[in-house]
């Protein structure tokens, strides 16, 4: 089963969903992350009538701020049963709140007591200026991961820029994973990124993701499945094919205890 652990529909106007609709073809299921411009209440509203439309194979996951919601396991599960989303997402760099911060450790402690994994979309190929670039450090879960063990995180993005402590994360800690995101068009940091979680015995802490609309499934299919044929006739490492094709056809809902039936 392929799984793209990372999707985004902006505007959900309806130029934005067909063409997610399109992109998102390549794959069994998908996972659509609200986003985090305007205001919560409505992207999670709008999000949840969006993937209610294609329950066999899509996924949402609700934005919160946990520094301005009011959230507990009663709440949490109102949220996600009523809008039918199955898990959150939260934007810390972006927003502007330290991952452990006092009010996102509460939320934490629901979030685990009612099984809903945490998509963290702290790093990114492109942050913009205002988001604090220290709140993207995937190190400052560690707390998150130590004192709630069996909540279930993904770093999305691998972390990026801090490639490096996505890896120590998900060696670390059994309950997370990575959002392996890539850029096809960013050759050399795809490379890099790969044979560094190769070489660091993590492969299987890897979900496959395509970040659209900043890249499709099928392009990030692609890429990796080729990832061997860039490196002809040079002496660099090569990964396993099997390794990366383990990554592409990974059950990442299973694996982030979602249960996801045709129909829903």
């Amino acid at each position: 089963m392929i799984v793209d652990c990372h999707t985004h529909v902006r505007s959900l106007d309806g130029v934005d969903t067909s063409e997610h609709l399109a992109a998102v073809e390549a794959v069994d299921a998908c996972i659509v992350l609200a986003a985090h411009d305007g205001p919560r209440e409505e992207a999670n509203r709008r999000l949840s009538e969006y993937v209610g439309q294609h329950r066999e194979k899509m996924v949402g996951f609700a934005v919160v701020d946990p520094t301005q919601d009011r959230l507990n396991g009663k709440s949490l599960t109102s949220l996600t049963e009523k809008l039918g989303l199955k898990g959150l997402v939260l934007y810390c760099s972006i927003a502007g709140f330290h991952p452990a911060h006092s009010q996102a450790m509460r939320l934490y402690e629901a979030a685990q007591e009612v099984r809903l994994p945490i998509f963290f979309h702290n790093g990114s190929h492109a942050l913009s200026a205002k988001a604090i670039l220290e709140y993207a450090q995937p190190y400052l879960l560690d707390e998150v991961a130590r004192v709630f063990p069996a909540l279930r995180i993904v770093i999305g993005n691998m972390g990026v820029p801090f490639v490096e402590q996505t890896l120590s994360m998900v060696s670390k800690h059994e309950n997370v994973f990575a959002d392996l995101t890539i850029r096809p068009s960013k050759i050399w940091q795809t490379y890099n990124i790969v044979v560094a979680a190769h070489e660091r015995n993590v492969m299987d802490k890897l979900l496959f993701g395509s970040g659209f609309p900043a890249s499709n499934s099928g392009e990030c299919i692609e890429a990796l499945l080729g990832f061997n044929m860039l490196l002809t006739d040079t002496k660099l490492p090569t990964v396993p094919r099997g390794s990366i094709r383990s990554v592409i056809e990974r059950d990442s809902l299973e694996l982030l205890g979602i249960r996801h039936t045709a129909g829903g």
